[in-house]
């Protein structure tokens, strides 16, 4: 068994079922670069790039559950309408995912576009409808439920005000949970959380905490007390607070509040991450879990899906990786990676559109130039992957009596730098193949080259990659210094 009991869940918890059921949106992103700005009114103009088309609300949330390694079951509500097609077209896409998808005809299909450039949301469009299901599609909602409900783990009630979350349906669904002794976790809306009965947890972020209980929630001690006021107001077993960048805190009706810290996290795009923490939980219910677990499931994959653009999915590898490391960023011998591993990360990095910089070379005894060369590197790149030539890489293109360092030594102490983020050692006389399988945005060379004499500089450039060529320290190189080493000892 594992020490982690968090990556110990991740795999108590493949293959449970749960039940997700509320709004269903289509997330429409609009991907593209900004270069000016119109002359008609002080507006960035965005070039269109592509577009990606996601569940949102309720179908991230099942999308979530499904990419974390269970099944969901979606219950959901579209409009007979192109956008509705969409959603169940993607649906019906997602492995793992089992939709019970309702059309009502004369409704909306709720669609948010997002336009995003440079990793950054600059507008997003809502077109949405509001009203209540109508009473047949209501009807046709409760008997679903009814015929999957003793066939799952949990239940997630996601609500998002846009009509599918009525009162007979929370009724029908706590019934049915309760016949059946299935745990129902409701992510909220609105101000009065008591219409969501006696659920295991009711799951608002901070911002719904204090509109629903009228109080700040902006310190601990703030959401303490908020907490015990929604305790005494609504009949949840168990409210959790997610709170962004200050982690969760929740309470049981007959417990303690407790305060689970996130790791310093560098956020990307906070869009569905919500989502992800409730499907977490859900999840974790569904395996068997108590709320401490859910809750430390839930904060390790919603990081994770905070690191992505847009609504993106959250996989156990990347919560492993996450729980391994501790924190955003990998320590000094998770960088050490193989060639596998390394187009793992850097198609993560790359999904949370990070410019990936690549340098490469012997560095067999660091020295200023060496430096100097990094840190223009990583000035250039968010991400920086430096390719490690090998001890026998090293003999033959410098001779018998190199490296002094072999390739391990070389290697943790490059890896111990804060500008480098991953060490690949290749066996090659040259990185040309490295470079094609990573296809960085970014290749780096010392200035004792010219870009004809660059390595991969061809291959880099035919997608629009660039090359830099960083200025050399004068003076200063491992043969030289070797020279001076000989030198002194005779």
């Amino acid at each position: 068994m594992t020490a982690d009991p968090i990556i110990q869940l991740l795999n108590d918890a493949a293959g449970a079922r749960v039940l997700c059921i509320g709004d269903l949106m289509l997330d429409r992103f609009v991907y593209g670069d900004v270069k000016r700005v119109s002359p008609e009114a002080p507006i960035p103009i965005l070039r269109n790039a592509r577009e990606q088309e996601m569940l949102g609300a309720v179908g991230n949330v099942a999308r979530n559950v499904a990419s974390l390694g269970g099944v969901a079951v979606l219950l959901g509500v579209v409009g007979d309408d192109a956008e509705g097609r969409i959603l169940a077209n993607l649906i019906g896409a997602e492995q793992n995912v089992e939709g019970d998808v309702l059309p009502e005809r004369g409704r909306r299909t709720t669609l948010k576009t997002r336009f995003v450039a440079g990793g950054q949301q600059l507008l997003r469009v809502d077109a949405e409808a509001s009203a209540p299901i109508d009473p047949a599609t209501e009807a046709d909602m409760i008997a679903a439920l009814h015929g999957e409900i003793e066939h799952v783990g949990a239940v997630l009630l996601s609500d998002y005000n846009k009509g599918s979350v009525t009162p007979a349906i929370i009724k029908a669904l706590l019934s049915a949970a309760k016949a059946h002794g299935k745990p129902v976790i409701a992510d909220p809306k609105g101000r009065d959380f008591s219409k969501y009965g006696d659920v295991a947890v009711i799951k608002p972020n901070a911002s719904e905490l204090s509109e629903a209980s009228g109080l700040p929630c902006d310190t601990d001690a703030d959401v303490e007390a908020a907490l015990a006021t929604g305790l005494g107001q609504w009949p949840a077993e168990a409210i959790l607070a997610t709170r962004s960048s200050k982690g969760m805190s929740f309470r049981r009706r007959d417990g303690a509040v407790t305060h689970l810290r996130a790791e310093a996290q560098e956020v990307f795009d906070v869009s569905g991450a919500g989502d992800t923490s409730l499907a977490a939980i859900g999840l974790a219910y569904a395996a068997g879990a108590d709320l401490q677990l859910a809750a430390e499931l839930a904060l390790a994959a919603s990081s994770v899906a905070v690191s992505k653009v847009g609504t993106a999915a959250v996989y156990p590898d990347e919560v492993r990786d996450f729980r391994k490391r501790g924190g955003a960023r990998l320590d000094t011998t998770d960088k050490i990676m193989d060639l596998a591993a390394a187009k793992t990360q850097v198609a993560r990095w790359r999904s949370a559109s990070r410019r990936i910089g690549f340098t490469n070379g012997c560095f067999d005894i660091l020295h200023p130039g060496h430096v100097s060369l990094l840190k223009k590197a990583k000035s250039r790149c968010d991400r920086l992957v430096l390719g490690l030539n090998s001890d026998a890489s090293v003999r033959r293109l410098k001779g018998p009596t190199r490296p002094v360092n072999d390739s391990e030594a070389r290697a943790a102490v490059l890896a111990a730098l804060e500008m480098i983020d991953a060490v690949i050692v290749f066996e090659e006389d040259t990185p040309q193949a490295l470079i094609e399988e990573l296809c960085p945005d970014l290749l780096v060379k010392g200035g004792d080259y010219d870009i004809e004499q660059i390595v991969g500089a061809p291959f880099v450039q035919s997608y629009g990659g660039e090359v830099l060529i960083a200025p050399l320290v004068e003076g200063v190189s491992t043969t030289k210094i070797l020279e001076t080493a000989k030198s002194d000892a005779s």
